[in-house]
Protein backbone atom coordinates (compact mmCIF):
# COMPACT_ATOMS: atom_id res chain seq x y z
CA UNK A 1 0.00 0.00 0.00
CA UNK A 2 2.82 2.21 0.88
CA UNK A 3 4.15 2.32 -2.68
CA UNK A 4 0.51 3.33 -4.26
CA UNK A 5 0.69 6.40 -2.08
CA UNK A 6 4.69 7.51 -3.66
CA UNK A 7 3.21 6.66 -7.13
CA UNK A 8 0.63 8.96 -6.45
CA UNK A 9 2.45 11.56 -5.30
CA UNK A 10 4.18 11.84 -8.17
CA UNK A 11 1.80 11.84 -10.92
CA UNK A 12 2.95 15.40 -11.64
CA UNK A 13 6.80 14.32 -12.39
CA UNK A 14 5.78 11.50 -14.02
CA UNK A 15 2.87 13.56 -16.25
CA UNK A 16 5.56 16.01 -17.15
CA UNK A 17 8.37 13.56 -18.05
CA UNK A 18 5.89 11.49 -20.15
CA UNK A 19 5.06 14.68 -21.93
CA UNK A 20 8.06 16.27 -23.00
CA UNK A 21 9.76 12.88 -23.97
CA UNK A 22 6.84 12.38 -26.52
CA UNK A 23 7.54 15.95 -27.94
CA UNK A 24 11.22 16.36 -28.36
CA UNK A 25 14.57 15.02 -30.06
CA UNK A 26 16.19 14.02 -27.49
CA UNK A 27 14.15 11.83 -24.79
CA UNK A 28 17.28 10.71 -22.79
CA UNK A 29 18.30 14.58 -22.35
CA UNK A 30 15.16 15.27 -20.24
CA UNK A 31 15.44 15.51 -16.56
CA UNK A 32 12.55 16.43 -14.24
CA UNK A 33 13.53 17.64 -10.36
CA UNK A 34 10.41 17.86 -8.09
CA UNK A 35 10.78 19.96 -5.07
CA UNK A 36 8.21 20.87 -2.28
CA UNK A 37 7.99 23.70 -0.09
CA UNK A 38 5.11 25.91 1.45
CA UNK A 39 4.04 27.15 -1.79
CA UNK A 40 3.69 24.03 -3.84
CA UNK A 41 5.18 21.70 -6.11
CA UNK A 42 8.05 22.86 -8.63
CA UNK A 43 9.37 20.96 -11.51
CA UNK A 44 12.58 21.73 -12.56
CA UNK A 45 13.10 20.89 -16.23
CA UNK A 46 16.39 20.25 -18.29
CA UNK A 47 16.73 19.28 -21.62
CA UNK A 48 18.78 19.55 -24.46
CA UNK A 49 19.67 22.80 -25.93
CA UNK A 50 18.28 21.55 -29.75
CA UNK A 51 14.78 20.92 -27.92
CA UNK A 52 14.46 24.15 -26.53
CA UNK A 53 12.03 25.37 -29.30
CA UNK A 54 10.05 22.50 -29.40
CA UNK A 55 9.17 23.05 -25.46
CA UNK A 56 8.70 26.69 -25.36
CA UNK A 57 6.93 26.82 -28.88
CA UNK A 58 5.99 29.86 -30.97
CA UNK A 59 5.28 32.73 -28.28
CA UNK A 60 5.46 30.07 -25.59
CA UNK A 61 2.34 28.58 -26.41
CA UNK A 62 3.60 24.98 -25.93
CA UNK A 63 5.35 25.94 -22.76
CA UNK A 64 1.95 27.57 -21.34
CA UNK A 65 0.06 24.38 -22.53
CA UNK A 66 2.08 22.53 -20.44
CA UNK A 67 1.97 24.96 -17.31
CA UNK A 68 -1.99 24.63 -17.82
CA UNK A 69 -1.68 20.51 -18.02
CA UNK A 70 0.47 20.51 -14.71
CA UNK A 71 -2.57 22.85 -13.05
CA UNK A 72 -4.82 20.56 -13.85
CA UNK A 73 -3.13 17.64 -12.57
CA UNK A 74 -2.08 19.56 -9.98
CA UNK A 75 -5.85 20.20 -9.03
CA UNK A 76 -7.08 16.67 -8.96
CA UNK A 77 -4.42 15.80 -6.68
CA UNK A 78 -4.63 18.98 -4.14
CA UNK A 79 -1.31 20.80 -5.15
CA UNK A 80 -0.15 23.73 -6.43
CA UNK A 81 2.17 22.99 -9.13
CA UNK A 82 4.59 24.98 -11.05
CA UNK A 83 6.84 24.44 -13.68
CA UNK A 84 10.38 26.20 -14.39
CA UNK A 85 12.58 25.15 -17.07
CA UNK A 86 15.91 25.67 -17.23
CA UNK A 87 17.79 27.25 -19.62
CA UNK A 88 20.95 24.59 -20.86
CA UNK A 89 24.49 25.29 -20.37
CA UNK A 90 25.97 27.67 -23.51
CA UNK A 91 22.25 29.30 -24.09
CA UNK A 92 19.74 28.31 -26.81
CA UNK A 93 21.35 26.45 -29.73
CA UNK A 94 21.21 28.50 -32.60
CA UNK A 95 17.94 28.72 -34.73
CA UNK A 96 17.35 26.67 -37.48
CA UNK A 97 16.93 28.35 -41.23
CA UNK A 98 13.17 26.91 -40.98
CA UNK A 99 12.51 28.46 -37.58
CA UNK A 100 12.97 32.16 -39.22
CA UNK A 101 10.64 34.73 -40.21
CA UNK A 102 10.54 36.25 -43.78
CA UNK A 103 11.64 39.44 -42.40
CA UNK A 104 14.92 37.75 -41.12
CA UNK A 105 15.37 35.46 -44.05
CA UNK A 106 15.18 38.76 -46.38
CA UNK A 107 17.62 40.89 -43.95
CA UNK A 108 19.96 38.37 -44.33
CA UNK A 109 19.90 38.90 -48.33
CA UNK A 110 20.82 42.22 -48.08
CA UNK A 111 18.65 43.90 -50.82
Amino acid sequence: MKHDIMAEKFKDQEFLEYVVKALVDNPDDVKVERRVDEMGVLLNLKINSQDMGKIIGRNGNTAKSIRNLLRVVGLKNQARVNLKIEEPEGGRAPRRSEDRSMDEVVDDLKL
